[in-house]
């Protein structure tokens, strides 16, 4: 592949981190004042989405491997993490789309298009890459990388970590909380969009909490979970907020007048299918806690090979890679002291 020149889409990124970010862990003298910080990365999400942000024969091998995935995917990470700089970091992804979920609804993600060829091996690249780095990454079969990701989560939370999500599917909402933050992408993989309960209150008007049961009443057409006719997102939401929950509204759901009131009452077997769907898994048994994940140093060789192999002679990609190295911090506080 040719020197790519770094694209804006794939290099800037707003995330408006807070400003007493804690140190590269490894850093001799420098402990963070803070609490450690957990970022959790949903691996097929964030690839997928880069995949279809970069053109794919910009990003190409010279005997025709697509690189566009992996590319877009390693230069978030790269910059997420020197904007965050988290002291313990791993990624989720998905094994495949038969899980718990789909053996409760046939249906469940039955109307996505099959995957692109194009894009199935630069997820192994990028598990490989994430191997060189020495990032743990985890994949359960039965269980969505979400599962995974709010189990981790929600234990580090317990735990007093700060928690960030990066993750483009918005059920994450339901994570957010003083201690997790989501990351969600609104521009591909470049630009992240910081939500906190202040920040979901205000998009949705209701708390994280109730976004399950908002999901649940609204559907969601990119999992394939029926809505109910004549209710969109402000209907949902005035109805959450005039019963407080969802399973207060089904159990008075005589007392909503109209067509919608009669929708809703010929479909509360699927709004109460879609909101068990719509739940996070929080309790898997995984092989690793949130302690365990604290970054290492790379294994710059294996990570050095890769990135020739896949043709990435761009030198800004390679030095901000490089950069989130924890022995390169390390190395930087020796020469220092």
């Amino acid at each position: 592949m040719p020197d790519v020149t770094e694209n804006a889409s794939t290099t800037e990124q707003r995330t408006d981190p807070p400003a007493d970010r804690p140190p590269v862990p490894g850093v001799a003298g420098s402990e963070p004042a803070g609490p450690p910080r957990l970022m959790l990365l949903d691996g097929h999400s964030l690839a997928y989405r880069a995949f279809f942000a970069l053109p794919a024969e910009n990003f190409t091998t010279g005997d025709g491997r697509p690189t566009n995935a992996v590319y877009g995917f390693t230069s978030m990470l790269a910059n997420t993490v020197r904007d965050e700089r988290p002291t313990h970091l791993a990624v989720a992804f998905d094994v495949s789309r038969r899980t718990w979920r789909s053996e409760r609804f046939a249906e469940y993600k039955a109307n996505r298009s099959a995957t692109p060829d194009e894009f199935r091996g630069q997820v192994t690249a990028i598990g490989e890459l994430l191997d060189g780095m020495n990032v743990p990454r985890f994949a359960v079969e039965g269980f969505e990388a979400d599962d995974i990701i709010a189990t981790l989560a929600t234990r580090a939370a317990a735990e007093g970590f700060e928690v960030l999500v990066v993750t483009g599917d918005r059920d994450s909402f339901q994570l957010v909380s003083d201690r997790i933050t989501v990351l969600y992408p609104t521009k591909g993989v470049s630009e992240l969009t910081r939500f906190t309960p202040a920040a979901v209150e205000e998009k949705y008007g209701l708390t994280p909490e109730r976004y399950p049961d908002f999901a649940a009443l609204r559907g969601d057409p990119s999992d394939n979970l029926p809505g109910i006719p004549g209710v969109g997102e402000k209907t949902a939401v005035k109805w959450l907020r005039q019963f407080g929950s969802l399973e207060e509204l089904l159990e008075r759901a005589e007392e909503v007048k109209g067509k919608v009131g009669a929708n809703l009452r010929e479909h509360l077997e699927s709004v109460r299918l879609n909101r068990e769907l719509t739940e996070m898994v929080r309790d898997m048994d995984l092989p690793a806690g949130p302690a365990e994940l604290i970054r290492a140093p790379y294994d710059r060789e294996a990570v050095t090979a890769l990135l020739d192999s896949l043709e990435f002679r761009n030198r800004s990609l390679r030095d901000r890679l490089f950069a989130i190295d924890p022995a390169e911090a390390e190395a930087e506080a020796d020469e220092g002291a």
